[in-house]
């Protein structure tokens, strides 16, 4: 293509730098968008002309490298001359080049980075591999987790502990001590190893290196000295007190920033002489020499969300703006108020990045979205078609995608796409096979529910609903879940795809009016010229607030900081007086983790502005609790040099609308199209943008075309015209409310559907998230160890977020009950609260709190909605409320068979204090709850919850009619019954109808024994006849465990995105011997039922089915703590108490290899990360690792348990709740058992090593890793000790059976 036919530059400013360039690079396109001054012309008023150029960001072919070729082909239009490929490109006339890429990106995607190794302390080279020991989706039993991205882990033998005594004082004022000096002999020899391998890149992250970093700047010099190139240090890159997050961004900076230096030099190469700026995922524009791997991981999107912040938010108007960024595989959301919104920790490819980076949420929702029928239910992604085969549409054999059903409705335009498509890319779009295709779908549609078959437009319609419901759910998560009213804001819509749906989109939120840059298909590149420069400046710090503490210690270090910030980007050549600078804290409550970037209030009170922040993200503040501060940050900026937008609103607000009223007899008019919407067919007007003068109105429906884009003006908007803009109103605000008397509601319409299935999930992960964010309490604000749900009349579940399995099943059963038990005495403004086993609960410390749902004139109960949380202690025999040798059920805690907690709208405290305080303190031995304050306040968190759910339940029905929900409530459970029915038929006939039978053994010996029978209609009965009487210890587990586990292993053995709900146990008849193991007296003890029997119950089942070998079959909980003491003076000194569950081995099945260090079945609860366990609690944690060899042999090997090895620095309890002590877990068709797990206590004391290691029949080395002497004490699987200061406990827990007889067998 050559463009040099004639001059666009002014012959005056050849040679002088007028050209400014930007340029995206994304994965499958490259645009690149210049623009240098011209005469004002009436074409060009502002006297600039914008050239753009769309080249494929990999043509080999032609090019060698995307981004400068589209240079030359702009300098070539701009000078009217040739630029040579073969020559370096001259840059006389460009001012800068502004890049923003998404090279990091793929290469973190695809892991296709630089083999690098991590550095990290002695204990801890697997911690990546663990994380927070969470998997990413609960019901896949071959669990995935993203491969860490470093080639090997070498340990150095080095630790720094905290101490209040130390002799050390770190940058963040805390004072620690040197326990283990480094060896840096072994790490020389281990680093020449590696370089000898062909490793280059080295990621240094120690233990507790964000305050000290001398250890990891000795090692970075030894790793030069051995010729690595590239050496990350965590103590330099992201000085936060998290390892995990600092390890896994140091590493990823590690593995990215090599190539990232690679391509800006090798780019570089082939330019002259001229300034380069890359765009880093924080917003801000870094010179090349400073852009590095982790600060680029969002550098292609973070320049579309500059780009609509410059120039659809006006500072005068002062409307927010939700970023919508459509584009291929996926659509990125952000918001922007007026000031660029960051997020100091998420995650991109499986990583953890601790760094500032724009708040952006994806969802897998694109053009090449591909399309389904799976389990009943249609569904858009989250799979692509990807550009190669690319759509139906695209002619090379590819599946059904979202641009198909665009196509087939008209609103994209085939006859003005370039003919680019087929194997020889020559041909145009394909409108026959995507019609074939839509009716082979509609066929097999009808062929399963038995209905009429859809038309092509009405299904194609249906799956672009499905697919804007499916973008709404981050928007509204990103506004709804912050506080803001997603209607009080406009919606910028960008990228190649997004003009199509952005009413669509907008409509369904409530949102008014609609910004389509007159360059949003290159919007990214645009927002370049727009950009500030930046650097920012953070360090650790460990204080609380005070204006004494800000004065004395906070202040000066900002000084510094900002000092610092401010003179690297002078050193780059910009004039001081274009600088400024931000200065902020990261705060948090004492005790909590849920931490604010505060930035500097005009008055100085920090406080102040955080706790008004609090109060506006979680709904409340805490009275009385000092304010922490964890890190300190200054962010320095330049303005840019391109000059200010134009504001929008001014404009739109001084401009004399022009209406076209015939668009046949317009300049701007190309054709008119048939276009397909709701109602049918519209003859619909396609215009040009170019065409259409500022002022000019169009009425909808229209279709709007730019070279790179179409946008879709739906019946009821106007899109009006301004110089920068196309603005899209809409006309017709008015909600129209489906009138569901006369809908056809007794068959499921399939589109419908799955959109009922979008919004029932959706109001339950809000639940969830306003639960989260409005509780106080670790376990449930940290670990997330809460489940909240939605539940129709008869207390049947409809929808469950994905939380925590074993609260699944037995939600309704607690539902149910509490109907039954308050039937005729429930009234609007009730909830209750109930945690009795025989009440639906699980164990006692998961508190159940629901709230009937109750129609407008508040006479029937509609629905209901519920929230289950652990709470961190509720009284009892020991701290936690989990103890391990529980025997009666009052011992475990508080009880409740159900009370109303709200009754008419008024809180009963009394009955709570009641409930918590007075009732477990009256039996002996026992106390009442520990924290009373944070109990009260979560279980207010619930209620809370709980009435987010209503509001948005009232919202749906005044929507589509109460009718109409409820109707989709029971066609979403048919669908999972169906679904659940067919597995079950399955497996009847792969195993020839004979019954399917497994047993397993707890470790006290108890027998679990599973019949199933399973009939020809897909009905099965699930029989636990032979399973042992009920103990005299804490293992048994009520009924509703039974049924969690039950629907827990059916829905994870449909292997398609099926909703989880009570359709799953519709086909089920669960059979349990009274007084036994799993159906126990009123009064028998159940706390560790719902955390070790719930897990063997998923083995037995499993087993049953042939489907998973076992599992570490464990939750491994561990607790210990300090109660309250009385001190001499009287007063009573505040204890405290922890609580955590480890990760173990996943089994294997027939086709994966089990995972290792993962929670697996029942639980996915997070675990608290080693820095601040140390930083909050009087322990050092020697060392969080895998267990090597843990996992069963076989075909598929058996994951790996954990070494988990915590040294106590002052006397206090210990407890520990575990099984698989005694009894192997299983391996399944010839694969062989994991590991039992191991509980020790290396008690400190004199004596030898050796002989107590064998006593006690253990790898001393396993157990004994320092030269100190210790008693080795085997604890069994349950038991509380009180360990002395110096003593250890070493958690080693169980690794997952193996499936298959191992080949070398």
């Amino acid at each position: 293509m050559n463009l040099a036919t004639k001059r666009l530059l002014p012959s005056e400013l050849e040679g002088s730098h007028a050209i400014r360039v930007c340029i995206d690079r994304g994965g499958t396109f490259t645009d690149c968008v210049a623009t240098f001054p011209v005469s004002a012309t009436k074409d060009e008023p502002a006297g600039e002309r914008t050239v753009v150029i769309k080249l494929l960001s990999e043509d080999p072919a032609h090019y060698d490298d995307a981004p400068r070729e589209g240079m030359r082909r702009i300098l070539e239009a701009a000078t009217g001359r040739p630029h040579p490929r073969s020559e370096k490109l001259d840059t006389s006339n460009v001012a800068w080049v502004r890049m923003g890429t998404t090279v990091a990106t793929n290469a973190l995607l695809e892991r296709k980075g630089e083999r690098c190794a991590l550095i990290t302390t002695r204990g801890f080279g697997d911690l990546l591999k663990i994380g927070n020991q969470a998997r990413p989706r609960i019901f896949d039993l071959a669990i995935k987790r993203p491969g860490v991205v470093y080639e090997e882990v070498i340990e150095l033998d080095e630790r720094v502990v905290l101490d209040p005594q130390g002799d050390k004082v770190g940058v963040s004022g805390e004072r620690l001590r040197v326990a283990q000096l480094p060896d840096w002999a072994m790490l020389q020899k281990q680093l020449d190893a590696a370089f000898a391998r062909g490793i280059r890149s080295a990621a240094v992250c120690l233990m507790h290196a964000y305050t000290f970093a001398p250890h990891e700047r000795q090692a970075a010099e030894i790793a030069c000295k051995a010729g690595f190139t590239h050496v990350t240090l965590s103590s330099e890159l992201a000085p936060i007190a998290k390892i995990v997050p600092r390890a896994q961004s140091t590493a990823a900076d590690a593995y990215l920033t090599p190539g990232i230096r690679r391509y800006v030099a090798g780019f570089e190469r082939g330019l002259g002489p001229v300034r380069v700026e890359f765009m880093q995922s924080d917003g801000g524009l870094a010179p090349a020499h400073a852009f590095s791997g982790l600060r680029a991981i969002l550098s292609g999107p973070a320049g579309g969300v500059v780009g609509y912040a410059a120039t659809a938010y006006s500072p005068a108007a002062k409307v927010p703006v939700i970023g919508f960024d459509m584009g291929g595989t996926s659509t990125d959301v952000s918001r922007y108020d007026g000031r660029l919104e960051h997020v100091m920790e998420a995650e991109a490819g499986g990583v953890t990045i601790a760094a500032p980076q724009l708040a952006i949420n994806t969802v897998a929702a694109g053009g090449g979205s591909r399309l389904f029928f799976r389990s009943g239910l249609l569904a858009v992604g989250p799979e692509s078609a990807g550009a190669h085969p690319g759509p139906a549409c695209y002619r090379k054999g590819g599946e059904l995608a979202l641009t198909d059903a665009n196509l087939v409705l008209g609103r994209l335009r085939s006859a003005h796409f370039p003919s680019i498509f087929g194997p020889n890319e020559d041909e145009p779009l394909d409108m026959e096979a995507p019609r074939r295709l839509f009716e082979q779908l509609a066929q097999t549609i009808a062929a399963s529910n038995g209905a009429a078959s859809m038309t092509v437009e009405a299904l194609a319609i249906g799956f672009v609903h499905i697919a804007n419901e499916a973008m709404c759910r981050p928007i509204r998560a990103l506004t709804e879940a912050k506080g803001h009213a997603p209607q009080d804001h406009a919606l910028a819509c960008f990228g190649g795809a997004g003009g199509q749906h952005a009413c669509a989109v907008a409509a369904r939120l409530g949102i008014r009016r609609v910004f389509v840059h007159r360059l949003a298909s290159v919007l990214s590149a645009h927002g370049l010229a727009l950009a500030e420069i930046a650097h920012e400046e953070q360090a650790a710090a460990a204080t609380t607030w005070t204006f004494e503490t800000h004065s004395e210690i906070l202040s000066p270090r900002l000084q510094a900081l900002e000092t610092a910030a401010c003179d690297r980007l002078v050193e780059q050549g910009y004039e001081s007086s274009s600088v400024s600078a931000l200065r902020f804290l990261h705060l948090r409550y004492e005790g909590t983790d849920a931490a604010l970037m505060v930035p500097e209030p005009a008055d100085g009170d920090y406080a102040k502005t955080f706790e008004a922040m609090h109060k506006h993200e979680f709904g409340f503040v805490l009275q009385d609790r000092k304010i922490a501060v964890d890190d300190i940050r200054v962010r320095a900026t330049a303005a840019p040099s391109s000059g200010s937008c134009v504001d929008v609103y001014a404009e739109l607000k001084g401009l004399s609308p022009l209406p076209v009223a015939d668009p046949a007899s317009h300049p701007a008019f190309v054709e008119t199209a048939s276009v397909y919407f709701d109602d049918g067919f519209h003859e619909t007007p396609v215009l040009r943008l170019g065409g259409l003068a500022p002022g000019s109105v169009v009425s909808g429906p229209a279709i709007v075309l730019d070279r790179n884009s179409t946008v879709l003006v739906e019946p009821g908007w106007t899109a009006t015209a301004t110089s920068e803009q196309l603005v899209l109103d809409h006309i017709n605000g008015k909600q129209q409310v489906i009138d569901d008397d006369k809908q056809a509601i007794d068959e499921p319409d399939p589109v419908r559907l799955a959109v009922f299935a979008h919004r029932f999930m959706g109001i339950a992960e809000h639940m969830g998230r306003a639960l989260e964010k409005t509780s106080v309490s670790t376990n449930i604000k940290e670990r997330l160890d809460f489940s909240c749900a939605l539940f129709d009349p008869q207390g049947n579940l409809v929808a469950n977020a994905p939380h925590i399995p074993v609260h699944l099943g037995s939600m309704s059963h607690a539902v149910r009950f509490q109907l039954a038990r308050f039937a005729g005495n429930l009234c609007s403004g009730d909830v209750l609260l109930a945690n009795h086993p025989h009440a639906g609960g699980s164990h006692l410390p998961d508190i159940t709190v629901i709230t009937p749902v109750f129609s407008e004139d508040s006479r029937d109960i509609i629905f209901f909605v519920a929230s289950r949380a652990h709470h961190a202690d509720i009284g009892g025999i020991s701290p936690g409320s989990m103890p391990p040798a529980s025997k009666e059920l009052f011992e475990e805690g508080a009880v409740a068979m159900g009370f109303k907690i709200v009754d008419n709208g008024e809180f009963q405290e009394p009955a709570l204090r009641h409930f918590l305080i007075d009732e477990p303190s009256s039996y002996p031995g026992c106390s009442a709850t520990r924290n009373y304050r944070d109990v009260l306040s979560d279980i207010k968190a619930q209620i809370a919850a709980n009435h987010r759910g209503i509001s948005l339940l009232h919202q749906l029905c005044a929507e589509y009619g109460l009718r109409t929900v409820q109707a989709y409530m029971l066609h979403i459970q048919h669908t999972a019954e169906n679904a659940v029915r067919d597995l079950l038929i399955q497996a009847r006939k792969r195993f020839n109808g004979a019954r399917l039978t497994a047993s397993d053994r707890m470790d006290d010996g108890s027998t679990i024994s599973l019949a199933i029978g399973i009939e020809a209609d897909g009905s099965a009965r699930f029989d636990f006849a032979g399973t042992s009487p009920e103990v005299y210890a804490n293992t048994n587990a009520p009924p509703s465990v039974s049924a969690s586990a039950i629907i827990y292993c059916l829905r994870s053995m449909v292997r398609s995105e099926l909703p989880l709900n009570q359709g799953c146990l519709a086909p089920v008849t669960i059979a349990i011997p009274p007084q036994s193991l799993l159906s126990p007296s009123p009064t028998a003890a159940v706390v560790g039922g719902n955390v070790l029997t719930s897990q063997r119950l998923c083995d037995v089942i499993l087993a049953a089915f042939g489907a998973a070998a076992a599992s570490q079959g464990c939750m491994n909980n561990l607790t210990f703590g300090v109660p309250p003491t009385e001190l001499e003076d009287g007063t009573l000194r505040e204890g405290w108490g922890y609580y955590e569950t480890i990760a173990g081995g996943h089994g294997a099945g027939p086709t994966w290899d089990g995972q290792s260090g993962v929670h697996t079945h029942m639980t996915n609860t997070r675990i608290t990360d080693p820095e601040i366990l140390e930083r909050r609690y009087p322990v050092i944690l020697h060392s969080f690792s895998l267990r090597p060899g843990s996992g069963g042999r076989g075909t598929r090997a058996g994951g790996d348990g954990c070494i988990r090895d915590i040294e106590f620095l002052v006397p206090m309890s210990v407890s520990l709740l575990t099984e698989r002590r005694v009894f192997a877990p299983p391996g399944l068709n010839g694969g062989y058992s994991g590991s039992c797990g191991i509980n020790l206590w290396k008690r400190r004391r004199s004596c030898s090593k050796d002989s107590d290691a064998e006593a006690s029949g253990t790898d001393a080395s396993q157990v004994d890793d320092d030269h100190a002497q210790f008693q080795i004490l085997n604890l069994g699987a349950k038991n509380s000790v009180f360990v002395g200061a110096g003593d250890h406990i070493v958690i080693m827990t169980p690794g997952g059976g193996g499936f298959g007889k191992p080949r070398d067998s």
